[in-house]
């Protein structure tokens, strides 16, 4: 008797764990803007974004597409962070 012959799990076929995590967090900061106040996770939606698309390009993964959302989400909420602080600048000032 011969063993069956499975084929093996390519990295092409593995969706990237920290694109989810990306994306995990960027939704979380996002609903931090208007509900909780965790818009500070953005932060870390950034960082793993980035990793992961460098993650994707060496190890040839997907999750290209959710790293890319959540970057799209962490530098949005950033430059309504930056925007709404320099809105407050003024009114301090006076």
């Amino acid at each position: 008797m011969s063993t069956p012959i499975v084929p093996a799990t390519t990295s092409k076929n593995r969706l990237n764990r920290l694109s989810i995590a990306a994306i995990i967090f960027a939704l979380i900061a996002a609903s931090g803007v208007w509900i909780f106040g965790t818009a500070v996770v953005a932060v870390f939606a950034v960082g793993s974004g980035h990793m992961a698309l460098s993650q994707i390009g060496l190890k040839g993964e997907r999750g290209r597409g959710f790293a890319v959302a959540a970057l799209a989400i962490g530098y949005g909420i950033a430059t309504f962070a930056l925007i709404n602080t320099l809105m407050f600048i003024p009114g301090a000032l006076q």
